[in-house]
């Protein structure tokens, strides 16, 4: 049972992970990783074999996937990007006649996550609080302004003044006026969350966002506050969650106030913050799906106030022609 991470880009630290984690239980057993231009890809060559495969939007994706998993036996896949999930689970049943089970939540739940509109339907659903949304005839300065789609922090804005508003942020029907949570009186928290098989919680970490570079995190701290047992309260079940999600909140600095933000259901950069404080999903996935374990709830598995500070390294590759 050999484990391919898709898209894994920079994602190095994850596929350690993973490797580790499956050559316990599979001694023989690899990790393998792809990418659109994997030979410039640090996961890609730390990983035991990668390949190159299309944009997840190109015709071909699925073909060249599929292929290419059948020739490395690889029976599980990680998807790591917004774009690949939808498309994913889509197509789960065409993955698992061919013998690949994607790790990817339901289509349905994956399309609230992918609507910031949805999700926040979805957190008051659930009673958990978001950040009030404005129309655009009717606000508040200051507000944030973010699209329904987005992801990394791209086109996201935040006004202070009347001035500071375009004719884009009206005219884009994307854009989301919402309520500005200042981080004066906010703290920011990305939390990874687990999912059993059976679409129940069973462990929460919250990170605590320090220093944020290109929209992944660089400094955090992992961080026992009042978010786990929120989260457990009111998203203990989740129909069609499944594997690591990574959620965001902003909690109040002295009350008891916490505001939902989004979801995405997939491994998080900063997930290797929880995974060296303890709670070890990569392992309770290849359980899961290859062994047929049900995972227990384990919330107290991992280390409190655990701080990470990551820094560029090098990947040396010899011999490369271009």
């Amino acid at each position: 049972m050999n484990i391919l991470i898709s898209s894994a880009g920079r994602r190095v630290s994850l596929v350690r992970a993973f490797q580790k984690e499956l050559k316990k239980i599979y001694p023989n057993a690899k990790v393998y990783a792809s990418d659109a231009d994997p030979t410039l890809s640090g996961a890609c060559q730390i990983a035991d074999g990668y390949f190159k495969v299309p944009f997840v939007t190109h015709p071909d994706y699925f073909d060249v996937l599929i292929e290419e998993c059948k020739n490395r036996n690889i029976g599980l896949l990680i998807p790591t990007i917004d774009t690949e999930l939808l498309p994913l689970a889509q197509n789960r049943l065409l993955l698992e006649k061919n013998g690949i089970t994607p790790v990817v939540a339901s289509t349905d739940f994956v399309g609230k996550c992918r609507d910031k509109r949805q999700i926040h339907n979805f957190f008051e659903e659930h009673n958990v609080a978001v950040a009030k949304e404005f129309t655009k005839d009717d606000y508040t300065l200051p507000l944030f302004i973010k699209p329904i789609d987005g992801s990394r922090s791209v086109d996201t804005y935040l006004i202070k003044e009347q001035k500071d508003l375009t004719d884009y942020h009206f005219e884009n029907d994307k854009l989301m006026f919402l309520e500005y949570l200042d981080h004066d009186v906010y703290e920011e928290f990305t939390c990874d969350l687990y999912y059993g098989k059976d679409n129940k919680l069973k462990c929460v970490v919250p990170r605590m966002r320090i220093e944020v570079r290109d929209g992944e995190v660089y400094k955090a701290l992992t961080v026992k506050n009042l978010l786990v047992d929120y989260i457990k309260e009111n998203l203990a079940s989740v129909s069609g969650a499944v594997g690591c999600l990574t959620a965001q909140f902003f909690v109040h600095s002295t009350e008891d106030k916490v505001r939902a933000i989004e979801i995405n259901p997939r491994f998080g950069g900063g997930y290797p913050l929880s995974y060296l404080s303890g709670a070890n999903y990569p392992k309770w996935i290849i359980e899961e799906f290859t062994q047929g374990k049900q995972i227990e709830e384990n919330f107290d598995c991992w280390e409190k106030d655990l701080l990470m500070i990551r820094y560029d390294d090098e990947i040396l590759v010899h011999g490369y022609k271009g």
